[in-house]
């Protein structure tokens, strides 16, 4: 218990949409959501502080590949993880893109094309859903919905932290075709208009992942559809306010609050479909 109660301290840390959302899950589904989001925020926030402290991320990952191979790590993050990823059937490949993915944050800057950027996402994001749907023992179809989820959900993360990510010398969202060449606020407020545009355009691409990932929801048995589809409902509403004014990501970080979440679980329970 006292494990479960650290690794929903770091979930909840790392993010409140996902924590809320999850908590709605049955018992044994939230607690292996809180190994593997302990496992994946510890990472994260090894390449994410600052100063990074690649010493201690490589020191993980090796710890991560000998737990694999059968030698514990003596850590229950690395350990959980481990045992969960044996018992529910992760590809090994999945975890070394991920922490290929949070590699390149040590390593990589800024991101100039779209292909870049997705190989990034692949790791960071679209893996996520497909831990999940091996965590909730999800049929084989509903690996493309998944991944397009992850996909979709880190995209709008990318938009939502613009300014968070100028502090840290990085960008992900490619500029090539628009008619910028920074997000730094002094250039885009030269350049209001081809800034609008260009978020408009980027929310435009994550809708279209965000309709790929939602016709899967109908794979979904109900105690699981009301938590991812809250959690993805409540990317759609970051989304919609960011294009209302697109400039409010250098102002806040926009999230929605703890009750908008908790009314649209409420508001779920009477939209359930399922596939033809």
């Amino acid at each position: 218990m006292a494990h479960n109660a650290t690794k929903g301290k770091i979930f909840l840390k790392g993010s409140k949409t996902y924590f809320t959302s999850s908590i709605f899950f049955p018992p044994q589904v939230r607690e292996d959501v809180f190994t593997l989001y302990a496992f994946l925020r510890v990472a994260d926030d090894l390449v994410d502080c600052v100063p990074q402290r690649a010493d201690e991320f490589y020191e993980m990952l090796k710890k991560w590949r000998a737990a694999r191979d059968g030698t514990a790590a003596h850590d229950p993050v690395i350990d959980d993880f481990v045992a969960l990823a044996e018992r529910v059937g992760f590809e090994r490949e999945w975890t070394e893109a991920f922490f290929h993915s949070m590699e390149l944050d040590l390593l990589k800057k800024e991101y100039d094309t779209l292909p870049e950027t997705l190989e990034y996402v692949y790791g960071s994001a679209e893996v996520i859903g497909l831990y999940m749907m091996r965590i909730m023992e999800l049929p084989g179809e509903s690996e493309h919905p998944a991944r397009m989820l992850g996909r979709a959900m880190q995209y709008i993360n990318f938009i939502r932290d613009i300014n968070e990510d100028i502090g840290l010398g990085r960008r992900y969202l490619p500029l090539r075709d628009s008619m910028l060449t920074s997000l730094a606020p002094d250039e885009t407020r030269k350049k209001p208009d081809a800034f609008r545009r260009f978020i408009t355009e980027e929310i435009e691409r994550y809708l279209g992942w965000q309709k790929e990932a939602e016709a899967g929801f109908c794979y979904l048995p109900r105690r699981y559809r009301i938590p991812v589809a809250t959690a993805s409902d409540m990317y759609a509403w970051t989304a919609a306010t960011i294009r209302r004014d697109p400039f409010v990501v250098y102002e806040r970080k926009v999230k929605p609050s703890r009750l908008r979440i908790v009314a649209n679980i409420i508001r779920r329970f009477a939209a359930i479909r399922e596939c033809p």
